[in-house]
Formats: structure tokens, sequence, C-alpha cells
């Protein structure tokens, strides 16, 4: 039994927007809003779009033209996958990612080898500021307190790998001393 002040928020309520069907107009409103409020990639926008109408229901006779609106959109400049790949790129880097983490972004965003070709040099040209990055902020090599144990080392590779940098590069930081000075080998 639900205590005072309990039975309000454990009542089913119906999603706000549940009830209001859709249609091509309406569709068009929510991928405006969409692109405004996110950066956005063709097949992110056209996946909110069909989760929409599984959604709420289409009422139009004509059946929905996700696509073409994704590609007026795309026309409008208001999608761009290209840019959106570096600018992933950049972010995920930034945050001490590798390059195998950026490329699985990428293809989950739906952007093509063309358009992702940029964003992949972006991060192998900054592979080792964000390894170096990503060892700084989990104290991990150089930057740990204390000598770590075998044990901890080897969680510490893994999650070096779980972050997309190679191996090699990976090795060096987490097998550093305490205060080492690990430098980028070209």
């Amino acid at each position: 039994m639900a205590q005072k002040g309990q039975a309000s928020h454990l009542k089913a309520k119906p999603l706000k927007n549940s009830v209001k069907t859709l249609d091509q107009e309406s569709l068009h409103r929510l991928a405006i809003r969409y692109v405004e409020r996110y950066a956005t990639s063709r097949k992110k926008l056209a996946d909110y779009l069909n989760r929409k109408i599984r959604e709420r229901d289409w009422q139009d006779a004509a059946s929905p033209a996700v696509e073409q609106l994704v590609e007026r959109f795309v026309a409008q400049g208001y999608i761009d996958d290209a840019l959106y790949a570096q600018n992933k790129a950049s972010a995920l880097a930034r945050r001490g990612y590798g390059a195998r983490r950026v490329s699985q972004a990428l293809y989950q965003a739906g952007i093509s080898e063309a358009d992702g070709r940029e964003a992949f040099q972006i991060s192998e040209a900054n592979k080792w500021e964000a390894a170096e990055k990503f060892a700084r902020k989990r104290k991990i090599g150089p930057y740990a307190e204390s000598e770590p144990d075998a044990n901890k080392c080897r969680k510490q590779l893994q999650a070096f790998l779980r972050a997309g940098h190679d191996f090699d590069l990976a090795n060096r930081f987490v097998f550093a001393r305490p205060g080492e000075e690990i430098t980028a080998e070209d």
C-alpha cells in the first residue's frame, strides 16, 4: 500500500503527446524542433521521426514522407553529416576517447565513410592528447598516486581499450610509473 504523498506518482499517467496523432504538417514541426535543439545526422533525424510515428499513430491517407523531409532539411542546410561527424569526433577526443570509439559513434549516427573520413583523421591526429586526457581523468600511469598492482593494471588497460585507444598507446600509459614523463612517439 502506498504511503501518504506517494499515491499521486504511482498512478500510470498517459504520455503528454500520446493522444495526438500525426500528419505531415505536425511531423514537419517535430523535425524543425528537433534540429533546432540538437546537432543531428540524417539517420538520427529519420529514426526520431519514425519513432514518433510509431508512438503517436499516423492520421493522413498518404504515407509519411520521412525521407523526403530529411532530404529537404539537408538541402536547406539544417543537417550536414560531415560537419556533425567532425564535431562529434572533436568532442569525443576532448573527453579522452580514442579513434575506435569515435568510429563506433559515427557508425551509430549513420555517418557514411565519405562524410566520416575527415572526422576519423581528426581523431587520429588527436589520439595522443585524448589518451593523455583519459589517463589524467582516471589517474592512470604517470597520473596515478601510487604504483598499481597487476590486477589494477589489467583493469586500467581494459578501460583504455574500451575507450577506443589502441593497445600500444594504452600499454605505454598504463605501465608508466607515477610521475614518469612519457612523450608522444612519431
